[in-house]
């Protein structure tokens, strides 16, 4: 227990934390420590281990955070790392199998990642299973590093704006989240099967499950076949025709993400194959999101105020969706979004100068209250990964533009609404009595004056925020003319005088 809580370690997540501040707050230094550089920053998330590579990964899609630099190097990290030891990995064993049902078991693993390895074993002679063993004690580890990040973040949260600090906590919050599932194998075993039923269609080829021979700490599954989606030699000697995987990627994703809201949360190379018949395999189901109905609509009233170039509406729809703040200004936000749509839409610019320039309005555009909501973090890294492997193989490749045409077809299924009139209809007039009966009610409610006006979540937001910004020197001011009461009665009457005079500057500055 010492080894996670070490003083050593301490100070590396503190170093951490001071530096992604530092980067945040475009400081040069705090109290003389300046931030990591990129090679020492990836240098100290790699040797902290699982928690923080799956954070810096997530962190790696928020180029409104780092700069050009810092972001390639957060994305040269990944989470292979030397298989168990000897000794953990025969502790595992014994747990994971009381009764070993295998006649062939490889203890050489294939994988060996952040949370766990991957073996190669044969049921029978016929049936060749992948078996993901959970590292030991990573729960508790996983757990000891979230308690370090809670107590730091409350250490550097009055240092950071209310607008930023609200996006780093969403950021926490969502990535604590996430990885205390993603260490539940019992858990990736779930979301496998519910997202192989869901998803029975899409003619994508996901493992099948062997719930009667796994366990919190250990998954077996059938073995699939296949190359890694960025291996372009393997792929592209076989004459797959890649353009067509892709789009099957992309139209497979916006399906997950905006029609059914039920999608798998980490499709890196290493968990995305493409099998000898040319299929796509899609692997590792531990992190796997659900997106709220609200947050659809509202991402899907995104995308289309993008495809009619209706930059008011995009903000408008960003507001509701929660990536920018209630109270920011339409007009100059507006005005942000068309320049990012230029630069987006112009097939002239080659994927490197699209990004540069995009850095440089994005740089200008920093004290923007630009926020981000958990259920938006995974959607962003989704993408990010997604058009990441599409530009593997196709130059200039910009997944929002194949996504467009896509959702434009399915806007009508991804709202919930009938693929026909008819059906259209038929759904209108089963609902006809339940809308008699709420309207009913609302008559009802209303000759009472029982009716409630609820306020958005935003709204609601906002109005904490002002009110709080207008109690606290109300709040100061008191404790310091109780202060002063204090001192008077105690004869320290020129302490009494100070502190009268700091609590009616404060109210006179509030």
């Amino acid at each position: 227990m010492n080894s996670l809580y070490s003083p050593y370690r301490l100070w590396s997540v503190f170093r951490l934390l001071l530096s992604f501040y530092l980067l945040l707050k475009k400081r040069e230094h705090f109290l003389g420590i300046p931030p990591l550089s990129p090679e020492k920053l990836a240098a100290t998330i790699t040797e902290l281990g699982a928690s923080f590579i799956k954070l810096a990964q997530v962190l790696a899609t928020r180029n409104d955070f780092f700069d050009e630099a810092y972001l390639n190097a957060l994305k040269t990290l990944h989470d292979d790392l030397p298989p168990m030891r000897s000794a953990a990995y025969e502790r595992v064993m014994a747990k994971a199998f009381p009764a070993f049902p295998f006649i062939r078991f490889n203890p050489q693993p294939i994988a060996s990642a952040s949370i766990g390895q991957v073996h190669e074993a044969w049921l029978d002679e016929d049936t060749k299973v992948a078996v993901k063993l959970r590292r030991e004690g990573i729960e508790k580890r996983v757990r000891a590093d979230i308690r370090i990040l809670s107590i730091f973040n409350r250490l550097f949260k009055p240092l950071f704006s209310h607008t930023t600090r609200h996006s780093i906590e969403s950021v926490i919050a969502e990535f604590s989240t996430m990885i205390v599932q993603e260490c539940s194998l019992n858990q990736e075993r779930m979301n496998l099967e519910k997202f192989s039923l869901m998803y029975a269609d899409a003619g994508i080829i996901f493992p099948k499950s062997y719930g009667a021979f796994s366990c919190d700490d250990a998954l077996v599954m059938s073995f699939e076949e296949g190359w890694r989606f960025d291996d372009r030699v393997s792929i592209l000697s076989r004459g797959f025709d890649i353009k067509s995987l892709i789009d099957k990627l992309v139209r497979f994703y916006t399906d997950q993400m905006l029609v059914k809201g039920y999608f798998h949360a980490d499709p890196h190379p290493g968990n995305l194959l493409v099998n000898p018949e040319g299929k796509l395999v899609l692997l590792d189901f531990g992190m796997v999101k659900r997106v709220p109905n609200d947050t659809r609509i509202a991402i899907i009233e995104l995308i289309r105020a993008a495809n009619e170039r209706d930059f008011e509406g995009y903000v408008s729809a960003a507001k509701r969706l929660g990536t920018v703040a209630y109270d920011a200004p339409a007009a100059e936000l507006a005005e942000f979004t068309e320049r990012m749509f230029d630069i987006f839409g112009n097939d002239a610019l080659d994927s490197g100068s699209m990004q540069k320039l995009a850095f440089e309005v994005l740089e200008q555009t920093r004290n923007l209250p630009f926020k981000l909501p958990q259920e938006a973090i995974y959607i962003l890294r989704v993408s990010a990964i997604v058009e990441g492997l599409g530009t593997t193989y196709i130059e200039n490749f910009n997944g929002i533009k194949d996504i467009l045409p896509i959702l434009q077809r399915n806007i009508p299924r991804a709202l919930g609404m009938k693929e026909s009139i008819f059906e259209a209809l038929i759904d209108e007039i089963k609902h006809i009595p339940d809308d008699i009966a709420a309207f009913r009610h609302l008559i009802r409610r209303a000759s009472k004056g029982e009716l409630q006006v609820e306020l958005s979540p935003l709204q609601y937001e906002l109005m904490k925020k002002e009110l709080r910004d207008a109690t606290v020197p109300l709040y100061i001011a008191l404790v310091l003319l109780l202060g002063a009461v204090g001192s008077w009665m105690a004869g320290m009457s020129e302490i009494a005088y100070i502190l009268l005079g700091a609590a009616m500057m404060r109210l006179w500055y509030r």
